[in-house]
């Protein structure tokens, strides 16, 4: 294929060519081919070919329907032939990764549109991928699902459990293969943190490895989730240390997809997550070789203090309404404890030293355990400096697991991310709260950026209809399904319902059978099966209606199918330790944290409503708040499209 779009002149600058012809793209070829002319993306198109041109970071705050997406792709596509490195397009989430490469998504549009070759792979988080060490686990225990699990099992491809050498294989148990899975269910198969991938014999079989095989050699774009690309950022120095790959191929640039939500990815991928029978399997390795009795006893003592330490942050535990997180409460006997243990762990590192050099223990096994216990020291050592800290327990099968992040990402992003000298673009419809970006730079510690916002050019007032209905019983739970169902009534479904948590989801599930206006409709769950599956369904499914808790961003649904917008509670944080601590750190928890992320998440999902200039539908959102609290209510109605009344009656 032809190396760049247009005919490339060396002797001008490379990035003005682009932006000619993404001029021409969106002025010319585009409207040929039965698109509209926009004035708002010819805008954005002119804001980024300054960011690529002084290799900065830029802020791009595009309304709904201004065609972002394109504008950022054929920036990134040119830049990364020109560099001969791929760019990175990183999405919130997985189920954004798929619709962006759809068969009907933007990369499709611009390939057959302008006749152009795009070598878009997809470079999915490791959670996303089967297991086949737990799948025998699943196979051999699990005799609930025993013959589903043997199905999966007889129909993975015949290199997988064949011993001779592999002459012919490729990448394979994506989430996406399994849609008749439910999330419960996909748990007891997928990888997950606490599987033990460089001793695993099954490494190079595994879906997981082949697939990063694949993504590697991308020419132009490599697609993730913001979650796997601080997973790369995270684990870059570590993984090279170990003599291996960093997670993604070096790279030109950073598209961040939803970029408001980039803070929550880093202090998930800078987290870490310890379990006691994980650290006992893994030090007892070091007592399979030859090695000095006071090693041997380090390591007893080591296991001993874990399951002290565990069973203390048992006790000082406390579960948190509406979230599967235990609070811990720090205190004097859990520290002196956390210590104890951080000492010992020293003692053995130090010990390892000496033992390295009498090569009696098998060198890959000995570089695995010190590494884990590196980990963990720069875990625990954050108890050291309780401030900097947020940690809580959850319950799992295998024990009590530990969660420990640090509260401040600013420092890594500044130095592994915003560092780098390379074109670094936030796209959302939402990074601004009261037309400043403040509230985004400042988690994200970013203080030398670009910025642009353009409105949406969609005719709000002629094609949205909003309402707040008056909750006269204080919006318990059956008023609210009573509205529930006038208003599913009203589109004949036709509808997405956004609810802030799990629980409310499972509640309305449960009740919504026993309404007979909705008993000839076909509801879709998240968590029943995978979740780009379930959208598809939905917008195939034209009369049915589509139950959330993660869609509020990214869902691109033009046409009838979505013709109605169900907002069951106003989506303020989670009253869980990552937000506790923000709220804790701040002067005004209400002003400074509690209100921007709900103003930022409530625009998104009123934004998955009109998708085209031939939509139209209703939005109503369902909450006493509106009516309790007048800052709530201001703040809401600064949200709604200009020229959209907020009504109470339906």
């Amino acid at each position: 294929m032809e190396r760049y779009p247009f005919v490339h002149d060396p002797s001008k600058p490379f990035i003005q060519q682009v932006g000619d012809w993404v001029a021409d793209v969106f002025y010319e070829l585009l409207p040929a081919a039965g698109f509209e002319v926009r004035d708002e993306q010819i805008y954005m198109a002119f804001q980024l070919e300054r960011a690529f041109m002084e290799k900065k970071a830029i802020f791009a705050e595009a309304g709904v329907g201004t065609g972002k997406t394109l504008v950022y792709l054929l920036y990134a596509i040119c830049y990364a032939r020109y560099t001969r490195k791929p760019a990175i397009i990183a999405c919130a989430d997985e189920s954004l990764i798929e619709q962006l490469v759809k068969p009907e998504g933007d990369v499709a549009k611009l390939a057959q549109h302008l006749s152009l070759a795009i070598d878009a792979r997809l470079g999915k988080s490791p959670d996303q991928y089967l297991c086949l060490v737990k799948l025998d686990e699943a196979r051999f225990k699990d005799e609930q699902g025993g013959a589903q699990w043997e199905d999966l099992y007889e129909n993975l491809p015949e290199f997988v459990n064949n011993p001779q050498p592999m002459q012919k294989f490729y990448a394979y148990g994506d989430r996406k293969d399994y849609p008749h899975l439910n999330d419960e269910q996909w748990r007891k198969i997928n990888w997950d943190t606490f599987q033990d991938c460089f001793t695993c014999d099954r490494r190079h079989r595994c879906g997981q490895t082949l697939s990063r095989e694949y993504y590697r050699h991308s020419s132009d774009l490599v697609i993730c989730s913001h979650d796997y690309y601080m997973e790369h950022v995270w684990t870059f120095e570590g993984r090279k240390r170990e003599g291996q790959l960093p997670l993604l191929p070096d790279h030109c640039a950073v598209v961040f997809d939803e970029g408001h939500l980039l803070e929550s990815a880093a202090m998930k991928a800078l987290g870490y997550k310890m379990r006691h029978v994980v650290f006992e399997e893994l030090i007892t390795r070091l007592l399979q070789g030859e090695i000095r009795e006071s090693l041997a006893v380090l390591i007893d003592e080591a296991i001993d203090q874990s399951e002290i330490m565990f069973h203390l942050l048992e006790q000082h535990s406390e579960a948190i309404p509406g979230s599967d997180r235990k609070q811990i409460h720090l205190n004097e006997q859990l520290l002196k404890a956390v210590h104890r243990f951080r000492s010992i762990l020293t003692a053995i590192e130090e010990d390892l030293v000496f033992e390295s050099q009498l090569y009696s223990l098998d060198d890959y096994q000995l570089r695995i355990v010190e590494e884990h216990i590196e980990m963990m020291q720069k875990a625990l050592s954050l108890f050291e400096n309780s401030e900097a800290l947020i940690c809580w327990v959850t319950d799992s099968e295998d024990g009590l697991t530990l969660s420990i992040m640090p509260k401040a990402v600013k420092e890594v992003l500044q130095e592994r991310v915003f560092s780098t000298n390379m074109p670094i673009v936030f796209s959302s419809a939402t990074l601004s709260v009261d037309g400043s970006f403040q509230y985004v730079t400042d988690s994200l510690g970013l203080e030398n950026y670009l910025s642009f916002s353009v409105n949406s050019p969609y005719d709000y007032p002629n094609q949205m209809q909003a309402y707040a209905p008056n909750l006269v019983h204080g919006g318990s739970f059956s008023e609210k399904m009573g509205i529930a169902g006038q208003l599913l009534e009203r589109t004949d479904g036709r509808a997405l319902i956004l609810f802030r948590t799990h629980e409310e989801l499972q509640q309305f599930k449960q009740q919504i059978t026993s309404d007979p206006r909705c008993a000839n409709m076909t509801f879709y769950y998240e968590g029943d099966q995978e979740i780009s599956y379930l959208i598809s369904a939905f917008q195939s499914n034209e009369a049915s209606v589509l139950c959330a808790i993660s869609l509020w961003e990214g869902l691109d649904v033009p046409g009838p199918s979505l013709s109605n917008v169900i907002i069951w509670s106003l989506p303020f944080p989670p009253n869980d330790p990552v937000f506790m601590a923000k709220r804790n750190a701040s002067l005004d928890p209400f002003v400074e944290v509690d209100l921007p992320h709900m103003l930022l998440r409530l625009r998104q999902g009123i934004g998955r409503l009109i998708r085209s200039r031939g939509d139209h539908g209703i939005i109503a959102i369902l909450c006493e708040e509106l009516q309790q609290r007048d800052a709530v209510r201001e703040a809401v109605l600064s949200v709604i499209p200009e020229g959209v009344t907020l009504q109470e009656a339906l």
